[in-house]
């Protein structure tokens, strides 16, 4: 390949990440509209006891569906790259390999419900809480797919719209019907909603597969393949429960209840890093092939600067004002402000890991997978020792419950500097995206948040955020933005009308 030629693909590789990171934001503003009723339903309508009973039962559900897609939903697009089969039979066999997965893992669940609900008497609709686990990992392959052919809108329909809103609505009808189960129906329609939100457009693009059959062979290697990807994203997804788990053990429903609000606001900023997941895995990926590290480098660099701006502006709008955030839910919610300050920050911190991660679980699955492992072992093992401690020191329950979310923060940052190096040895360039600028736009947001803090929660929710993002994003767009930064808000006439989602087979006319 020629310098022109490269220059030309690199060029073309940030305009696709741009691209796909604009139509996935759009996702989160949308996703974020969705949430805020849901938690406010959730909170004020069913209260603290459901909703943590409620958060523990989902909490398992998602990680049998993470491990029934066996990685698929990362590894797909690297074996989608490597073949020569029709794309169509690959997915075939994605799916295929995660219904086999998923059907054990449901038939456990069926057998032991107990092990969703530990803490109370399963005597009502329990029993449909396990159909989602092949709905979850069924619509993650699918959108997998998808986003492989640059359709990133389907994932904006199916998770944004689709799934938060319908959990919504859901749960305010169900309230009439039944408390207890209402958030579990609820939760059960949502995801049955957006697979099918997943599955429509995936036909539309790729059809049916034909003249296909299932190759145990093949399916087994694929699945054995996969594995380490698969345990990194369990643990990714693990990390970001295993403090509502170990809170089950030592607190009351009530307590998770509480602290589920504050990870539900938290994990927010998260999804702006998953906006970039799509596109980033199947760019590096060709990159990789290709054998370019100084590009796969420059694409984390940029991508890592772009995700860290944006979750810490946002980390910085949500906790600034953070009783008001949370005393939106419910006036027994505020108690868990400190948990969510804590947990925003865990979310900044995580950034420089989880892009790195998007370039690692290509080039050193296993040394990822270990490092994954080890931090969710020392997030475990923190949670719990922080607990312990400020209980025997007599600490307040609520503060005791902060234990869980600074163990976060902690082993995520270990997390971020032993992957960032590891990538950094592997393709001999650079690969974080700090930038000092980013400290200039931090300190305004902060100055004028303490003039936020100084007015009525309705108007630090309706004015004291907005004029905090202004503030951070106005010093990095001066100070901390280049050219190439800019191009994340080039705004195209062809992405507004994907954006506004009227058709659902956008992403169609992609080439295969």
């Amino acid at each position: 390949m020629t310098e022109a030629e490269k220059q030309g693909a690199a060029t073309a590789d940030l305009a696709a990440l741009a691209r796909g990171g604009r139509i996935n934001f759009f996702g989160f503003v949308l996703r974020l509209a969705a949430r805020l009723p849901f938690l406010f339903i959730a909170g004020r309508l069913y209260g603290p006891e459901a909703l943590g009973r409620f958060a523990f039962a989902v909490l398992i559900v998602e990680f049998a569906a993470q491990l029934a897609t066996l990685g698929l939903k990362r590894g797909l697009a690297q074996q989608l790259a490597r073949t020569d089969k029709p794309h169509v039979c690959v997915v075939a066999d994605a799916l295929l390999v995660a219904a086999i997965g998923s059907a054990v893992a449901m038939t456990i669940l069926a057998i032991f419900p107990q092990a969703m609900f530990p803490n109370s008497e399963v005597t009502g609709m329990e029993w449909a809480l396990p159909i989602t686990v092949i709905a979850l990992a069924w619509s993650d392959i699918c959108l997998a797919a998808l986003a492989y052919r640059n359709d990133v809108a389907s994932t904006v329909r199916a998770r944004a719209i689709v799934e938060p809103w319908t959990i919504s609505i859901a749960a305010f009808a169900w309230y009439f019907i039944s408390t207890r189960d209402g958030l579990i129906i609820a939760y059960a329609l949502s995801m049955v909603g957006a697979l099918i939100a997943s599955v429509i457009p995936f036909l539309k693009n790729y059809g049916l597969p034909r003249d296909w059959r299932p190759e145990p062979v093949v399916l087994w290697r694929m699945a054995r393949r996969n594995l380490p990807v698969a345990a990194a994203d369990a643990v990714e997804w693990g990390s970001r429960r295993i403090d509502i788990a170990v809170l089950g053990l030592f607190f009351s429903p009530a307590v998770v209840g509480i602290y589920y609000v504050a990870q539900q606001v938290a994990s927010l900023p998260a999804k702006l890093k998953t906006s970039f997941d799509p596109i980033l895995g199947p760019v590096i990926s060709r990159n990789l092939a290709q054998g370019d590290k100084a590009a796969v480098a420059k694409q984390v660099r940029q991508v890592g600067f772009w995700v860290i701006a944006a979750q810490g502006a946002v980390a910085l709008a949500l906790g600034i004002p953070g009783e008001a955030v949370m005393g939106l839910v419910g006036a027994g919610f505020v108690a868990g402000t400190a948990a969510l300050g804590f947990l925003l920050g865990a979310e900044v911190v995580a950034a420089t890991a989880a892009v790195s991660e998007a370039a690692l679980i290509y080039c050193a699955r296993h040394r990822n997978m270990m490092i994954s492992l080890a931090m969710i072992v020392l997030e475990a093992g923190l949670a719990a020792g922080f607990i312990l401690l400020m209980r025997s020191w007599g600490w307040p329950i609520m503060w005791q419950a902060t234990g869980p979310a600074l163990a976060l923060a902690l082993s995520l940052g270990v997390a971020a500097i032993v992957k960032a190096r590891l990538l950094r040895m592997i393709l001999g360039h650079p690969v974080s995206g700090w930038r000092w600028p980013l400290l200039w736009a931090a300190a305004a947001a902060m100055a004028v948040g303490q003039l936020v803090i100084l007015l009525p929660e309705w108007a630090e929710l309706l004015f004291g955020i907005p004029a905090i993002l202004a503030a951070f994003g106005a010093i990095l767009w001066f100070k901390g933005f280049g050219d190439e930064d800019r191009e994340l808000f080039k705004m195209r006439k062809e992405e507004i009308e994907e954006m506004s989602l009227p058709n659902p087979s956008v992403g169609g006319d992609v080439p295969r």
